[in-house]
């Protein structure tokens, strides 16, 4: 089993009617900004350990769960579809309380990355230093998807209602960490078992469950609009720092659809920005390589 050098606790703060979990490492300190990790699509908080142990010094550090990932609850009814702008409110919402008056350091990845990159150039003021771990947005739409893109979401929301898009389940820990590996076959063993007790839980039938809402697989209504992101992306007054991974994961998702050049194009409308790749590495490059991720965010983050 992985060993965690720095071990972080829990807290829950109610953010927009959520009971929200955050893994909390270190103190605040009024000499140096909270950094803020905001983890991908059907992962969650503790993704973070293993770049956070290789960091060279103690700082304050929170990592929030999203809405209906890990520890973090809705109070009211099951919902049935998940929105994009909804990240954006519980981010701004957290940071009212954890950091309300000064700028913090913003990293995200995949899923967070976007989310992060976004939310500086809408909140300009509370970014100081933003990094973008592969959070690449997703392919540019034409309008007359939009018929088609509202039956599919309408589709799927019916297929949520009747139970038809549960998360596959395991007999035991064991198997979800085999299921972590095959998913990324970099994950070392010790590091998948450690993620596994924290990635899924037993039910009440003793069945490992994901800690992920199955209603994140519903197609989103709206189009995802690249000259909008664009236009975001230029208001960004923080110095940013892309970092892209080794393998092409665009190039296996979504072949010529959405590529790694497209991808850049848009990045690179964010006034200050720097970019990076990272040897021998897929999609989850902060498990693949922990600490050359953390060397290269501390420089980064450290920079005048």
């Amino acid at each position: 089993m992985y060993q965690v050098r720095r071990p972080s606790r829990s807290e829950f703060r109610p953010v927009r009617g959520l009971s929200y979990h955050l893994r909390v490492w270190g103190e605040p300190d009024p000499q140096t900004p909270p950094l803020v990790l905001v983890h991908g699509w059907m992962d969650v908080s503790a993704s973070w350990q293993f770049m956070v142990d290789a960091l060279s010094r103690d700082r304050w550090i929170i990592a929030p769960d999203w809405r209906g990932f890990g520890l973090t609850r809705h109070e009211g009814p099951a919902v049935d579809s998940y929105w994009f702008p909804d990240y954006l409110g519980d981010l701004d919402a957290l940071l009212d309380q954890i950091a309300p008056d000064r700028p913090m350091d913003l990293v995200g990845h995949s899923m967070g990355g976007n989310v992060a990159t976004i939310y500086a150039g809408v909140r300009p003021a509370r970014v100081r230093r933003l990094v973008n771990l592969e959070g690449f947005g997703m392919p540019a739409t034409r309008a007359a998807q939009a018929p088609g893109r509202y039956a599919q979401w309408l589709d799927e929301i019916r297929d949520c209602r009747q139970g038809t898009k549960g998360l596959q389940t395991y007999d035991d820990v064991q198997g979800v960490a085999r299921r972590l590996m095959k998913t990324n076959p970099r994950l070392p063993a010790d590091k998948a078992q450690w993620l596994a007790s924290q990635w899924a839980a037993p039910d009440a039938d003793g069945r490992w469950v994901i800690l992920g809402d199955a209603a994140h697989k519903v197609v989103s209504a709206y189009l995802y609009r690249a000259d909008e992101a664009v236009a975001v992306y230029e208001r960004i007054t923080a110095p940013a720092l892309s970092v892209i991974a080794s393998d092409d994961s665009l190039a296996l998702w979504w072949k010529d659809r959405y590529t790694l050049a497209d991808y850049q194009e848009r990045i690179r409308h964010i006034p200050q920005l720097q970019e990076t790749a990272l040897p021998d590495c897929g999609h989850m490059l902060h498990h693949d390589q922990p600490v050359e991720l953390a060397q290269r965010v501390e420089a980064f983050l450290a920079g005048a």
